[in-house]
């Protein structure tokens, strides 16, 4: 999984994040999670069904993404607000087990 904030101005930014199946057997349906660290705040996302809970991000897959082949991978994005600090989150898992 990667994490990379791709434009970044004075309260906002825009990321792109992908997903990839390092394993031997096809991921069939995902849930990515990850907790921002600065109060960032996910304005606008696609390619995901983004909630958000406080720090706590949850995106899960939409029709067309849901299924990742072995050795394959998927991407999303968001656009974002921050004040103060636009710092990488942290405690990112897919399907509950931990990455990035």
């Amino acid at each position: 999984m990667t994490y990379q904030v791709t434009s970044q101005w004075n309260v906002g930014f825009t990321t792109n994040v992908t997903i990839s199946d390092t394993g031997s057997s096809p991921i069939n349906g995902w849930t990515l999670r990850w907790t921002f660290t600065n109060g960032q705040k996910v304005t606008q996302g696609w390619n995901g069904n983004f909630t958000q809970n406080g720090a706590q991000v949850t995106v899960t897959n939409v029709s067309y993404n849901g299924t990742i082949p072995a050795g394959g991978s998927t991407s999303l994005g968001f656009n974002g607000s921050w004040t103060g600090a636009n710092a990488t989150p942290t405690g990112f898992t897919v399907n509950a087990t931990a990455c990035g």
